[in-house]
């Protein structure tokens, strides 16, 4: 079951809509309702081996930044 991020053009929000369907769904803007959502294109990590390491931003290795999230890393 994948996860897809989407962009309602009526409110401008961003949210992630997990579709359980194979066929099209119906997604709706949870903020204002809309059924004219967009579809983003999202960036993914992949690790080719259990060895490998994960990609991260911001210093201490969390992809978080630490400082810009409430994580409690920062």
């Amino acid at each position: 079951m994948p996860i897809y991020e989407y962009y309602c053009p009526a409110c401008e929000k961003r949210f992630e809509e997990l579709v359980f369907e194979t066929k099209a769904a119906v997604v709706q803007c949870p903020q204002c309702g809309a059924q004219e959502v967009n579809r983003l294109i999202s960036l993914f990590a992949a690790a080719s081996g259990a060895n490998d390491a994960m990609p991260t931003r911001g210093e201490g290795g969390h992809a978080c930044g630490c400082g810009s999230c409430s994580c409690g890393h920062g």
